[in-house]
């Protein structure tokens, strides 16, 4: 029998599939066939997912091991700071380690096993890396800049100021107040930037922001290849570097940053060093259920004949967001 993991970081949910256990990994045709499935709620199981974490052995030197990010759509992201805190803490416990590196598409990343952030509620710190902000990394084209640093973009929508930084995935950033964030302009810019348009060819991730004080900030995502999701990790991310580089009378690095999600609550650090900037995204790393399943119908995408385990985890971390400072007050449409 091979073991699946029901996880979330944020509440932006995954499965996770080692295939490092199985005798026979997924082909990628395979893998993009299980994670639609799966993922769907309607033909998947557990209501569904975000996506897939696929684990592999690693490719590149030092690193534990390899951690893919499947989209719903059966797109591969290149990182998700959610997911990774997810894949680290099965990793910390596969291989009795509290502090490695772990393989992603585009590097290794640093994780560390810090406190749990409330009782029963595990955490996982991660490195969001590399930043970029030329327009080849994200990429865009047709908006008159080589790069976005807070700059209006009436294309995208009048009135709004725009950051686009690649964490390494593709993000789009833009600072607004309650009313517009509870408003229809994400979902109307979302669905525009990631279906045929002429500036962002290969879609991204939009981020909307509400700054609500020093070191504090509220984020909403619609991310490339899902839609809206409860959190985005390197959206949190991207959106806390933005905050430092345009408010830095709000926003400061080198200094912990709490950023509120529909989803719950995580902190980053904005790093400089070097000339480059790197983040740290610290938050849960959550597991609610385990599931068993043979190995070929795993292949076959036979959800018929599962076994459902389902932990304590989720009321722990339930107990955990409904007594966060502002939480209740922010609005998760």
């Amino acid at each position: 029998m091979s073991t699946l993991y029901k996880v979330h970081g944020s509440q932006n949910h995954f499965f996770i599939l080692d295939q490092t256990e199985l005798s026979t990994p997924l082909t990628d045709t395979e893998l993009v066939e299980f994670t639609k499935k799966i993922t769907n709620p309607s033909s998947g199981i557990l209501n569904g997912a975000d996506g897939v974490l696929a684990i592999n052995s690693p490719t590149r030197p030092q690193a534990l091991a390899q951690m893919r990010v499947i989209n719903t759509d059966g797109s591969e992201a290149s990182m998700c700071g959610n997911g990774l805190r997810t894949v680290a803490r099965y990793l910390s416990k596969k291989y009795n380690q509290d502090n490695f590196l772990v393989d992603t598409m585009n590097a290794n990343l640093r994780v560390r096993k810090p406190d749990n952030l409330a009782k029963g509620v595990k955490a996982f710190a991660v490195e969001i890396s590399p930043v970029s902000f030329n327009k080849s990394s994200l990429p865009f084209q047709n908006l008159g800049y080589n790069r976005i640093i807070d700059q209006y973009l009436p294309e995208i929508y009048p009135g709004l100021r725009f950051t686009s930084i690649a964490v390494p995935n593709p993000h789009l950033i833009s600072f607004m107040d309650q009313n517009q964030i509870e408003s229809n302009i994400l979902k109307e810019v979302g669905k525009y930037l990631n279906g045929d348009n002429p500036y962002f060819p290969d879609g991204v991730n939009v981020n909307f922001a509400q700054i609500l004080g020093k070191n504090k900030l509220f984020v909403r995502t619609y991310e490339r290849g899902v839609g809206f999701t409860n959190a985005c990790g390197t959206g949190m991310s991207a959106t806390s570097l933005a905050f430092c580089l345009t408010h830095p009378e709000k926003g400061f690095f080198n200094q912990s940053i709490d950023v509120y999600n529909p989803g719950g609550k995580v902190q980053t650090i904005v790093h400089h060093e070097n000339h480059t900037y790197w983040i740290e995204l610290i938050g849960n790393a959550t597991f609610t259920d385990q599931i068993e399943i043979s190995e070929t119908d795993l292949h076959n995408c036979d959800f018929s004949s599962i076994n459902i385990t389902s932990t304590e985890e989720e009321s722990d971390y339930q107990n955990f967001i409904q007594n966060l400072p502002h939480f209740n007050n922010l609005s998760a449409n």
